[in-house]
């Protein structure tokens, strides 16, 4: 969208700039901005006007829309703005990966700028251009232009930091080598001859600029296999506890929008509370998908291991990288594991086990030696096992977890059903009344029946 808005702003101001008489006498600058902002909104709707550029698309018109007013167009102001904006378009944008990565990095090089610009200009006039600083020797120019190229990486990466950790549970520590390279290469061969390649397409003499920007390109992907080779070049972060993101999120803003140094210190305790809660997330020892053909048992050594005849890779990579398990969905299947044609059995602690029943034939042996008991099955109303999620557990609990405790045995966490009443999302009609999150019903039983289990039951 950056480039896009940049295209059509500086060409129409470089075409307006040929008349003297435009030039001197009319605003071409503003005129040229507000072709930029229709040139914006078009390629908005030809792309698909996504979520993605849409938030790009009100932040590149504010940015304009200011410079059609002659006003300062990078500030915390017009980023409040923008974030009011698709709020209110999308307020569901909010909680995406998305929005926060984005707007958490624009806020902190926002805040970087106006400090800087701060130092330059104390009290500054909104109404009138900054004033030019001196310009540097060609020396200081050479080396202060990858300094601020990294100041921004860092501050960036600073900002999208634990965003980054709690959607994707890992951290890159080479990112300020990585990124700048990369950035500087995109500059250097992609932008240019994109741009060259566009208007030599007619004419039929685009090959050699293509063989630029690939060659570009193939250095990039060889600069990101290397940099991801090298030791300890992803750290692998478990699951964040539900409060830690949102203190995280008060530091970053903290440590953003305050103007005063007293009041951005407010982002330390912040960002501690966020960090101990971030370090204290879920752990569980069983996890079983609303599908119950399949299951995450931890072993002995402390790891996930899959079991089930039929094997998910995408719900196996995100139980893993939840867990800060770096390993491979597919090194994760449960070599040990007994499995036939009517189920599989994992090993639990304190010798108990597990069974995931594939044939009804299965119920009466498992029900009877199995702690819990998995299936995408109704399960028998006499099972006697602790922990029964068959087909209509699963449907009104949603993924479960398990828990090992010395003192209490299993405890189980479950997502909300599917079938529970919301305000903004009512239940079916005729729908039974569920169990509360964190409660599993004993035997498959209905909790209408009263048959209900405690959480800590074991």
């Amino acid at each position: 969208m950056t480039l896009v808005a940049g295209i059509f702003f500086f060409v129409t101001r470089r075409l307006l700039a040929l008349s003297p008489t435009l030039a001197l006498s009319h605003p071409i600058k503003k005129w040229a901005a507000l072709v930029a902002m229709a040139g914006s909104l078009l390629y908005d709707v030809a792309t698909g006007s996504r979520v993605g550029t849409e938030r790009a698309l009100v932040m590149t018109l504010i940015v304009l829309g200011a410079v059609v007013m002659d006003r300062r167009a990078l500030t915390m102001r017009n980023l409040a703005f923008a974030v009011l904006a698709v709020v209110a378009i999308e307020p569901e944008a909010i909680l995406g990966v998305s929005f926060q990565l984005s707007f958490a990095a624009v806020a902190a090089l926002v805040a970087v700028m106006e400090a800087r610009l701060a130092g330059i200009e104390p009290d500054p006039n909104p109404y009138l251009p900054r004033r030019a600083a001196a310009p540097p020797g060609l020396f200081l120019d050479v080396l202060r232009k990858p300094f601020a190229l990294l100041v921004a990486t860092a501050c960036a990466t600073g900002a999208t930091a634990s965003f980054m950790a709690y959607h994707f549970h890992d951290l890159s520590p080479y990112v300020l080598i990585g990124n700048p390279l990369t950035l500087s290469v995109i500059e250097f061969f992609a932008v240019p001859g994109a741009l060259l390649g566009t208007a030599l397409y007619p004419l039929g003499l685009d090959a050699p600029v293509w063989l630029y920007v690939g060659a570009g390109i193939k250095f990039i992907l060889w600069a990101a296999r290397f940099i991801a080779a090298a030791p300890g070049s992803t750290l692998h972060v478990r699951a964040f506890a539900p409060d830690a993101l949102p203190f995280l999120s008060l530091a970053v803003m903290s440590a953003t929008i305050w103007r005063s140094w007293l009041f951005r210190a407010s982002a330390i305790p912040f960002a501690l509370a966020g960090l101990i809660g971030a370090a204290h997330g879920p752990r569980y020892d069983v996890i079983v998908p609303p599908s119950g053909e399949e299951a995450a048992v931890r072993d002995a050594d402390g790891r996930l291991m899959i079991v089930g005849k039929r094997f998910n890779p995408f719900a196996a990579e995100q139980w893993l990288t939840a867990d800060g398990d770096g390993r491979e969905p597919m090194s994760a299947r449960d070599p040990d594991a007994s499995c036939d044609r009517l189920g599989c059995v994992a090993a639990l602690p304190e010798g108990e086990s597990l069974s995931i029943v594939l044939d009804r034939l299965a119920f009466d042996e498992d029900c009877a030696r199995a702690e819990v008991i998995v299936s995408r099955l109704a399960a028998p109303a006499d099972c006697r096992a602790k922990f029964v999620l068959d087909a209509k557990a699963l449907a009104r609990l949603g993924a479960v977890g398990l828990t090992w405790s010395d003192a209490a045995g299993f405890m189980m966490t479950s997502d909300r059903g599917a079938e529970q009443s919301r305000p903004w999302s009512p239940a079916p009609a005729g729908a039974e009344r569920v169990a509360r999150p964190g409660h599993a019903t004993a035997h498959g039983a209905d909790p209408a029946d009263g048959a209900e289990a405690p959480q800590g039951e074991r």
